[in-house]
């Protein structure tokens, strides 16, 4: 605030930043190098990797210096007073105030903007102003399938009916109030074999439990509740995904009101892959998004939670529920990725309402997967968000795992954290 008549404090700050650079990279096609998987576990692997370039050191944040400038005021010069009346005071005219003169630093020269962060602020920009302008509804595809679930089916009907029609999340529906009830996904079926490993005498009950008690189970774990989250589908779909991130949902159900009857409708459930599709589809300027995962720090990269061929899926299962994950890289003693096991496989263990195979070892239980099960898809620190928009716009993709050319594990990307960083990456400074 720089001083003026009334005041005697000066305050100068100076703000240092600088951030470090990686050139840019491409994704190549699938990763030969992968090494075969413990147990001759078949993996069908998808790798988008370049050579790997050194992670730059974490950036400086910035610092500021504050200067405070005290004056000495001057000796007051008597000034008679106005005529006053009732309880009023005399008016003193102010004394006037030594000022100081504000020290100069030199700043330092701004630095010219490179043209890869101009073209990656415009490709976010126009993203954004794609969703904005598009509505959940535009989203569908010409041809779908709907499954809704009672809240008064068991969960052992309900996950039979999912792996049948070879789905993972269903919208709930309560007929006694003719109301949406919420989505059910795999992490509803992980949290029922947690209760039960935590509760083993009541086991014996587990086909008995209704949808309805779900949230008693969720309670009792001390986790999230089942997603209630909705948007009618003629909303944009720039809000559709700030209610997403805002809930940490993987999914939306697509919610509006029947006029006639004046109820809820459930009409679909798009999913951020089928929104982070449509937008590789139809916006071409996801190809200016080339800065490199290592330079936006893109991603999770400290703390990853692991497992090995020879873990014990129910160790796995633990480590889902604790950390609200939906999958954990399996790695050798080395680090090198060999596979990821996913809150899915754990449904296809389950279904027919067995919960025998929990005791499998993961090299085990990934052998028991569908065989047109998609592939690991992987990427290195070099790649942009445009080559993995093409993987994206290519192939059915829900995360990434980050190695290095060794296939060392470095981190793991996620729908979600591409869906944040499109959404809010430099939105303050356009507003």
């Amino acid at each position: 605030m720089a001083s003026t008549s009334e005041g005697n404090l000066h305050r100068q700050q100076h703000q240092h930043q600088h951030r470090g650079r990686i050139p840019t990279g491409r994704i190549s096609g699938s990763g030969s190098g992968l090494p075969p998987p413990a147990n001759d576990t078949t993996t069908t692997t998808t790798t988008a990797t370049t050579a790997s370039a050194t992670l730059p050191s974490a950036t400086d944040l910035p610092s500021s210096t504050f200067r405070t400038v005290s004056t000495i005021p001057s000796a007051p010069v008597p000034v008679p007073p106005f005529s006053v009346c009732g309880h009023e005071g005399g008016f003193v005219q102010p004394s006037s105030y030594l000022r100081s003169r504000p020290l100069s630093y030199p700043m330092p020269p701004s630095q010219p903007e490179r043209a890869i962060d101009r073209e990656e602020r415009q490709g976010l920009r126009a993203i954004r102003n794609f969703l904005k302008v598009r509505t959940s509804y535009d989203v569908l595809p010409l041809s779908f399938r709907l499954i809704v679930f009672d809240t008064a089916l068991t969960v052992k009907e309900s996950l039979n009916i999912l792996t049948q029609n070879g789905i993972v999340s269903a919208p709930l529906w309560d007929s006694k109030s003719s109301t949406f009830a919420g989505l059910l996904t795999t992490s509803d079926y992980i949290n029922v074999i947690q209760y039960y490993f935590q509760n083993p005498a009541a086991l014996d009950k587990i086909d008995q439990l209704r949808l309805d008690s779900l949230r008693e189970v969720e309670r009792a774990l001390d986790v999230a509740p089942p997603e209630t989250i909705s948007i009618d589908p003629e909303r944009p779909l720039y809000e559709a995904c700030r209610r997403m991130l805002e809930s940490r949902a993987r999914r939306i159900p697509l919610v509006t009101n029947d006029s006639q009857t004046d109820r809820h409708l459930v009409l679909s459930v798009i999913t951020q892959y089928r929104i982070l599709k449509f937008v590789a589809v139809n916006v071409s300027d996801t190809q200016k998004l080339r800065k490199p995962l290592g330079e936006i720090r893109l991603g999770s990269y400290h703390d990853i939670a692991t497992a090995s061929m020879d873990t014990p899926v129910i160790d796995v299962i633990h480590i889902l529920v604790q950390r609200s994950i939906s999958s954990v890289p399996i790695v050798n003693s080395e680090g090198v990725v060999y596979n990821v096991f996913e809150s899915v496989d754990v449904v296809t263990l389950i279904k027919g309402g067995v919960y025998d195979d929990l005791s499998l070892t993961v090299g085990e239980a990934l052998k028991k997967r569908s065989p047109d099960f998609p592939g690991i898809y992987t990427c290195s620190l070099n790649d942009g968000l445009d080559t993995i928009f093409d993987t994206i716009r290519k192939s059915r993709v829900h995360r990434l795992v980050v190695v290095d050319d060794n296939f060392r594990l470095k981190g793991v990307l996620t729908l979600s954290d591409i869906l944040q960083y499109i959404l809010l990456e430099g939105e303050g400074d356009e507003c």
